[in-house]
């Protein structure tokens, strides 16, 4: 589990701490949405966790219903959080479709549906009436259909979590606007359309909309608030800017269709994580500075491979752990910061295969400390044997690129 995970879970687990259960009888119009429930789902290990759901008991207590929470509200015991299904790795999870009966349950502030193979379409009306809602998460299930603009009517709403299911449509554009609005994942979808304005107002801290088949150009402004942003796996283009957040520590645009040389400001915020690979950028590195608070170190990670960056290897990232440079048209030789930061096992991966680079200061008789990752192939140079071992398999060819690919480079091109 990485730290955003950590994190999200520590913000689910807040939100999921409602005060204990009660004894008394469950208000009659939840009894009621509880049992239709269970027409529309079913446990596909059969009786695991609808075992407990006795409509046949004088009881009717809240305590005796596997994954619900409950509150008096008024008069009445209300049910305030629905967890349908174990959530246990080795659950295969509930079957059937989210029944329209959910939104009867008109206090429900938490709407948890664990992974398993639930089909059919979101209900629009869980957007109109459970007003209530702070946490809605539906991922990993076999959903379809667009995602509900009536959500975009969820003023309370924290935490949107639909991913991994297969959601077409656009993405509703006040969604991402809601004023409490902290986590929204969408990712592992079919949705397409641009993404949405991000309102300066906005207080997203976590924005996961990756793997989808989104096209456009990023937004015009991404909010101050947001630390963690994934928006790779699509098909987004044009020029990388606007990214100024000065909270932003993780950024993935991998895998998309982005062009141009990649912004001063990728490098000089806060961002400790950057991933930038599988696109089309290009043009020099030029040297940056990093704030103290901010410097790189162990923990953080640079991917700028298979791009068309060219020039040398600027210093500024010889204190990064892992980074990838790998697949793309840097020449000149390797700087020396690099070279001593990896052999002192500061530098604990270094990808610079498929290059026009010339040179490597050093020789075969260095070590590689242990757990150390170095690659130096297919490059103009006869590189050292310590830079082959831990070639990727897909390094493959030659260790050395052919004398004509190596002529003088004029803006990132080679002169055979």
């Amino acid at each position: 589990m990485n730290i955003f995970q950590h994190s999200l879970t520590l913000i689910l687990t807040l939100f999921l701490s409602i005060p204990p259960t009660t004894q008394q009888q469950l208000a009659n119009t939840d009894l009621n949405a509880l049992q239709q429930i269970t027409y529309s789902l079913t446990d596909v290990n059969s009786g695991r966790f609808f075992a407990t759901w006795n409509f046949t008991s004088p009881e009717y207590a809240c305590s005796t219903f596997a994954g619900i929470t409950c509150s008096v509200i008024g008069s009445q015991v209300r049910v305030t959080a629905l967890y349908l299904g174990t959530g246990l790795s080795s659950s295969p999870g509930l079957a059937g479709t989210i029944p329209e009966s959910v939104y009867q349950l008109t206090e429900l502030t938490q709407l948890i549906l664990y992974a398993g193979i639930v089909t059919g379409f979101i209900p629009s009306e869980i957007g109109r009436r459970l007003k209530n809602l702070r946490v809605v998460s539906l991922t990993g299930n076999r959903l379809t259909g667009a995602i509900p603009a009536s959500f975009s009517e969820l003023q309370n709403l924290h935490t949107l979590d639909l991913s991994h299911n297969k959601l077409t449509g656009d993405i509703p554009p006040e969604l991402a606007s809601l004023p409490d609005l902290r986590v929204l994942i969408l990712s592992h979808n079919n949705l397409v359309g641009e993404i949405p304005d991000l309102s300066n107002e906005s207080k997203l801290i976590h924005l996961d909309i990756s793997k989808n088949n989104l096209t456009g150009m990023l937004p015009g402004s991404i909010p101050v608030t947001l630390r963690y942003m994934s928006l790779s796996s699509n098909a987004l283009w044009g020029p990388v800017q606007y990214m100024t957040s000065s909270n932003l520590i993780y950024l993935d645009l991998s895998m998309n269709k982005f062009s141009g040389p990649i912004p001063g400001i990728l490098f000089t915020s806060s961002v400790t994580s950057l991933f930038l690979q599988r696109n089309n950028f290009s043009g020099l590195l030029t040297s940056f500075s990093r704030s103290r608070s901010s410097a790189y170190g162990p923990g953080t990670t640079v991917d700028l491979s298979h791009n068309f960056l060219s020039g040398e290897i600027p210093d500024f990232l010889s204190t990064v752990e892992t980074l990838f440079l790998n697949n793309n048209h840097f020449s000149g030789e390797v700087p020396a910061a690099y070279v001593s930061n990896v052999f002192a096992g500061m530098m604990r991966t270094l990808y610079l295969q498929h290059n026009y680079l010339t040179g490597f200061p050093g020789g075969n008789s260095m070590v590689l400390p242990d757990g150390a990752a170095l690659c130096l192939s297919y490059n103009c140079m006869v590189p050292p044997a310590v830079g082959l071992m831990a070639c990727p398999a897909s390094a493959g060819g030659p260790v050395s690129r052919p004398f004509r690919q190596c002529g003088v480079f004029r803006g990132g091109d080679t002169m055979g």
